[in-house]
């Protein structure tokens, strides 16, 4: 996997949530260029690394009361954030599960938290303002699985992401 300033970070961001463990809530990170916030927070410095291009991650308070998806349809970011990154858990079911689903949002949930083939997931998407992305998947169990990564394992969520920065 070639290594950027994106990935890095996107990685340190799965990293720092996995640290918390499992069954979070989404988290929303603000990205940006770690040499501009050290020029306006001096202080942070030391706490920094401040490599060439580097990017640091600045996490966001999300309400409780809305669904990130909707949120995210809501969200503008200033010219001074480079891009940003979203951690959500979430339910995984193969794709020959899918034709027996309901319909009703309600019902799809307790059918996939129910259905024996269940994966729960944590995905991470991170993309910049120059269209560049990059993602991560891990599953809960077993707990020594491979993380897979990836510009494009999460399309959909990578897509809502880019939106905030247009």
């Amino acid at each position: 996997m070639p290594d950027s300033p994106l990935r890095r970070v996107a990685l340190e961001v799965e990293a720092h949530v996995t640290a918390e463990g499992w069954d979070q809530k989404p988290r929303l990170f603000a990205l940006v260029t770690t040499a501009d916030l050290i020029a306006h927070e001096p202080d942070l410095a030391k706490q920094l690394d401040p490599q060439p291009g580097g990017i640091t991650p600045v996490e966001q308070e999300l309400p409780d009361d809305r669904e990130l998806e909707d949120l995210l349809t809501d969200i503008v970011w200033p010219e001074s954030v480079t891009g940003c990154a979203v951690v959500v858990e979430r339910i995984m079911l193969p794709p020959e599960a899918e034709e027996s689903l309901p319909d009703d949002p309600d019902e799809l949930f307790a059918v996939a938290a129910a259905h024996p083939d269940r994966r729960e997931v944590r995905l991470v998407a991170a993309v910049t303002r120059d269209g560049a992305a990059h993602s991560a998947v891990r599953v809960r169990t077993p707990e020594d699985a491979e993380l897979l990564e990836g510009p494009d394992l999460v399309p959909g969520l990578i897509e809502h992401l880019r939106r905030t920065l247009a």
